[in-house]
């Protein structure tokens, strides 16, 4: 068991604040999070393959491109959250094991 740590969640509350999970990750609204990250970075990697058909068409309108740039600009908001999440996780978790590692036997 690991020691708990303030996780940054995958979604805002309703008046679009972060919320936070102090756990040690194992628990259900951690692996409903880790769930919710996986399918927000399966849906950025869909929408980057719409882009690309998108551009690749050279036949858009104004307004496809428009819901593009929008749709775009909401999953790298995501991703970013994801990124970010994860990043201060690994961070804690170096730190830790640096600590456990300084720490003398006895």
């Amino acid at each position: 068991m690991t020691e708990p740590i303030a996780r940054l969640l995958p979604w805002t509350s309703l008046d679009g604040k972060p919320c936070f999970l102090v756990s040690d990750g194992t628990g259900y609204v951690a692996r409903v999070a880790d769930a919710v990250e996986e399918e927000q970075l399966a849906s950025a990697v869909d929408l980057i393959d719409e882009a690309r058909r998108v551009f690749a068409g050279r036949g858009w309108t104004s307004g496809e491109l428009q819901l593009l740039a929008v749709e775009l600009t909401d999953a790298l908001v995501e991703v970013h959250r994801v990124a970010k999440s994860r990043g201060t996780r690994l961070l804690f978790r170096d730190d830790q094991s640096s600590q456990r590692e300084a720490s003398p036997v006895r």
